[in-house]
């Protein structure tokens, strides 16, 4: 099966949490007490739906078949002030970098960015109270009780945004997988057409003194990318959560290299502007193709105020000067 049927980076899942347990309205009786008073216990609370973050999932692809999430409901107290057990809670495992949203409404509740993290995404009824706590000077043996409180039933939205130090933007074909083959152990589908890469692919590369960090390879950007075009939001999403930002440009682009570097940007830009407070780097690829006066020619193109290093993922060229710069740019 191809890679990119496993890549699942949205799901709609229905989610219906338990039902709470009702209060007894149980009055105490044994062979020494004809008329005992007030001894129902309360209910037991009803099963939340609970997202978990998983630093070993890295697809939502278990959950695209479940549709329906559905948690157990509390038991009913008894007698002698027994509290009903709590309703079983549903525990949804996500990898890291998942966003919770109201379907309805489309508002972000939360997200999941840790290993173990645990939130509550659908809230299980609480348990109504016995009988025992309405017991007043005036009414001494009340012959009721709380019922329980009803569980929630609601479409939610699973949403993951990849995690990376460093995420990698640029047309396809710009050398994205082929710089992310060579630094780390990720080994992206590679070839020479474009949209090679359908999902994320990510990397850990590896630095100098046993450090590390995270590189993603993200589907190339097209324009019109932000207006849904071609991956469109589904590969700009993932851009939203990177340290830093790669922006990668072939040394035989038909363009300038400030010209596809605007083009990059203003795509980013309307997706979200905030994504212009993100650190950039250029790295020029392919440039083993280009002698020394053709570089220099070509250094004179390159945008201005930006860190920039032309690199050859193939011939090995400036890779470990590019690492410095991503170095230093997610560590200032």
């Amino acid at each position: 099966m191809p890679q990119g049927s496993n890549f699942v980076d949205y799901v709609k899942v229905c989610c219906r949490s338990g039902h709470g347990g009702a209060g007894s309205a149980h009055l105490h009786r044994d062979k020494f007490t004809s008329k005992g008073g007030p001894d129902g216990g309360d209910g037991g609370r009803g099963g939340h739906i609970i997202l978990k973050g998983s630093s070993q999932l890295w697809t939502l692809l278990h959950l695209k078949y479940r549709k329906h999430v559905i948690a157990e409901s509390g038991l009913p107290g008894g007698s002698a002030q027994k509290h009903g057990a709590n309703g079983k809670d549903e525990i949804l495992e996500v990898p890291l970098g998942t966003v919770a949203r109201d379907a309805e409404t489309n508002e972000i509740l939360f997200d999941i960015t840790e290993d173990g993290e645990m939130k509550v995404l659908t809230s299980g009824g609480r348990g109504g109270l016995g009988n025992w706590h309405f017991k007043s000077p005036t009414q001494q043996t009340p012959r009721f009780a709380q019922p329980g409180e009803s569980g929630k039933e609601e479409w939610v939205i699973l949403e993951l945004k990849v995690l990376a130090d460093v995420g990698l933007v640029g047309f396809p074909n710009a050398g994205k997988s082929t710089l992310l083959s060579v630094v780390s152990a990720a080994k992206p589908e590679i070839a020479d057409y474009p949209f090679t890469t359908l999902v994320p692919n990510l990397g850990i590369v590896s630095y100098r003194d046993n450090r590390s960090f995270v590189m993603a390879d993200i589907p190339g950007i097209i324009e019109g990318a932000s207006e849904g075009k071609g991956l469109g939001h589904r590969f700009l999403r993932h851009i939203e959560r990177n340290a830093v930002l790669l922006f990668m440009i072939p040394a035989d682009t038909d363009r300038t290299i400030a010209a596809e570097y605007q083009i990059l940007l203003n795509e980013l830009m309307a997706f979200n502007p905030e994504l212009k407070d993100k650190p950039r780097i250029l790295a020029v690829t392919k440039s083993d193709m280009l002698d020394d006066e053709l570089q220099q020619e070509m250094q004179q193109e390159v945008p201005k105020g930006i860190p920039n290093v032309f690199i050859s993922s193939v011939a090995g060229k400036n890779i470990q000067q590019l690492k410095d710069l991503i170095w230093q740019a997610i560590n200032t």
